[in-house]
């Protein structure tokens, strides 16, 4: 009879911490470590807000700042900004693209949130990807001239101004934008001014083997970030289908790829062998920013956001919406920082009583959001006033 391991939100919490690069203020990334494996290691760097995504990579080392992930980004190329998972923007590595396409790729897709004379049909939603594709190939277009181009290819259905968003009519085909990043024919190039501006991937989104293949390699490396994780885990973290997730998981166990965990109770999973855990808790002060990745995809929710922190620091029970405090691997509070020219002011409000390492340690976690923003940092302590996204 097989014996299944039992693993406790402690010792889940402290590995997570360690291949996140969050152990504690001493034991950030390695001196050298690549930018494109700090954002690897956490399965993408939200950068809906580009600053933020900065932010979640250079507090998790001790001398990247925003000036390295734009070189990593722009000069360099090893990362790529583009649609990740929830269809929202996210630094991802470059050379891990393939995977990445045939990951998001395979999540079903549903009619969308539109009426059906606003909907475009999967055969007009894959004649528009393909026309993004072409479009961008060897050039950086804005919004507008790729709309051009995309009517151009297509017929004027697609740049029919249908589709309502932020009180306006967007293109029928901004749809399906999302789409064509996960498919690999698109991603942001550099701004133009205030525009942003849409290339095609410096590298090709093939190659890698079938989707079962890939799908269960995607799989694996989720869990090593943040497993024990179970399939509705998987499924919320994507924003894709709970039903195809447990299916997904079925698959891959079947092939031997993942494997069955006691976590707290609740069957969970683990990539196959990786049952080594740490046997004591996290400990450590860190100040992550918006959407960092940890934040969204460490579950459960419950155990990472705690007491007081759940309703401060979450808005409706979605997770990323305030920059949060964390305190021994659990959300402790929430911060606010607010830049005026080469100065920026962190207003941190905790939710529990700091020992004085602790306050110690967020008095340099302070100084370090400073350095990766390229700022003099002050810390206030106090109510935070502003509310999310602010």
């Amino acid at each position: 009879m097989t014996t299944i391991s039992k693993i406790t939100w402690d010792s889940a919490s402290a590995r997570r911490a360690e291949r996140q690069f969050l152990a504690g203020p001493g034991e950030p990334a390695t001196r050298g470590t690549p930018v494109a494996e700090v954002v690897g290691a956490m399965m993408g760097a939200h950068a809906q807000v580009l600053s933020a995504a900065e932010v979640s990579v250079g507090v998790r080392t001790s001398e990247l700042t925003r000036a390295d992930v734009r070189t990593a980004l722009w000069d360099e190329r090893s990362l790529i900004k583009t649609y990740g998972p929830r269809g929202t923007v996210h630094l991802l590595p470059a050379r891990e693209l393939p995977l990445w396409s045939a990951a998001l790729t395979a999540i079903p897709t549903s009619p969308g949130p539109f009426p059906p004379d606003v909907r475009l049909t999967e055969e007009q939603a894959a004649q528009v990807v393909a026309a993004i594709g072409d479009a961008l190939e060897g050039t950086c277009l804005t919004l507008d001239e790729l709309t051009e181009e995309i009517v151009a290819r297509t017929g004027p259905w697609a740049g029919e101004r249908v589709m309502p968003a932020f009180q306006d009519l967007w293109p029928r085909w901004r749809q399906v934008l999302h789409r064509a990043g996960w498919a690999g024919t698109l991603c942001f190039g550099p701004n133009r001014g205030r525009k942003a501006t849409y290339t095609r991937p410096p590298v090709a989104a093939t190659g890698e083997p079938g989707t079962d293949e890939a799908l269960g390699a995607f799989v694996r490396r989720y869990l090593y970030a943040y497993g024990p994780a179970t399939p509705q885990h998987f499924a919320k973290w994507l924003a894709a289908p709970a039903g195809w997730a447990g299916t997904v998981f079925r698959d891959v166990a079947a092939a031997g790829g993942i494997e069955e965990v006691d976590f707290e109770g609740t069957r969970a999973w683990v990539a196959a062998g990786d049952t080594d855990f740490p046997d004591g808790p996290v400990r450590g002060v860190r100040l992550l920013p918006y959407f960092d990745a940890y934040v969204i995809a460490a579950q459960p929710r419950e155990r990472l956001f705690p007491g007081a922190a759940y309703e401060r620091a979450l808005a409706g029970g979605q997770a990323g919406n305030y920059p949060v405090l964390l305190v021994d691997g659990v959300v402790a509070g929430v911060w606010h920082q607010r830049r005026q020219g080469r100065r920026t002011t962190v207003t941190v409000e905790p939710l529990v009583r700091l020992t004085a390492r602790q306050e110690r340690e967020l008095g340099e976690q302070v100084e370090r959001v400073g350095e990766v923003l390229e700022a003099k940092a002050e810390l206030v302590v106090g109510e935070v006033r502003v509310g999310p996204h602010a």
